[in-house]
């Protein structure tokens, strides 16, 4: 009989889970983009560079006052630890550092980088590489269903400039579309030859003005955002331990 009941709690938790309605935000460079999982309706502001977190917040609370929300994903174009920024974004306003989601939203939240949710949502398996083609250049890996966030935009490249510089929306201002192309293209090949991936997707905004795909590489689609946002909920997903074990980040989730 014990085991009977325990099985039947198990059965009723999984189900509360799944009926969470999950708002899920992905905040850019020019846009804050929000959908729940129910209400499959995409709505958005502008962001800019003198977006806060706390104006953030209250934006969001203020497009969705007639939806309801369980529980909270949130992309941050930055490096995250522990549900919660560890620096100041490079494209939006102050006060990211260290801000508490959770407790401005007042529901649960779990927060990653803006590149792998994108990238999650993204994700067929195997080795893939993906890259955000924004404001910046958004990065991520998924090995084997391990989640690994990354920051190759802001590693050298060429004369002094990073692989943002140049791929990123002031590259694509700065030398043109065609030029910015070839860019792109030196760009995926030579972090593929480094990092070995089975395939790359390139997401983010500028990723349709690509008129021919480098080897190994596809779009993503417009909403992998917000299906990745929904799939941090999911049960067993990536980089939290199997039944049976403590629930807690694995070093491999969390965004170093």
């Amino acid at each position: 009989m014990a085991h009977k009941a325990i099985s039947i709690m198990r059965k009723r938790t999984k189900r509360r889970i799944q009926m969470k309605n999950i708002l899920t935000i992905d905040v850019g460079g020019s846009h804050v983009k929000v959908m729940t999982s129910r209400v499959r309706k995409k709505r958005q502001f502008l962001s800019g560079s003198q977006l806060s977190a706390k104006a953030m917040v209250k934006k969001v609370k203020d497009l969705t006052k007639d939806w309801s929300y369980d529980v909270i994903s949130l992309g941050y174009p930055g490096p995250v630890f522990r549900n919660r920024p560890i620096g100041e974004p490079h494209n939006l306003g102050h006060g990211w550092a260290g801000f508490d989601f959770a407790k401005a939203f007042r529901r649960p939240a779990r927060v990653v980088n803006d590149a792998l949710m994108q990238a999650l949502g993204s994700y067929q398996g195997g080795r893939m590489l993906f890259l955000g083609l924004g404001t910046g250049l958004g990065s991520a890996m998924i090995i084997d269903g391990v989640l690994e966030p990354m920051e190759l935009g802001h590693l050298p490249y060429r004369k002094s400039k990073t692989f943002e510089d140049y791929v990123g929306a002031s590259g694509l201002k700065r030398l043109g579309k065609n030029k910015w192309q070839r860019k792109v293209a030196d760009v995926v090949e030579r972090l593929a030859a480094a990092l070995q991936p089975e395939y790359i997707v390139l997401g983010g905004g500028n990723a349709e003005k690509i008129e021919r795909l480098p080897r190994r590489t596809r779009r993503g689609g417009n909403n992998d955002a917000f299906v990745g946002g929904f799939k941090l909920w999911s049960k067993g997903t990536t980089g939290y331990r199997s039944k049976g074990q403590r629930r807690r980040p694995s070093k491999k989730f969390v965004c170093l």
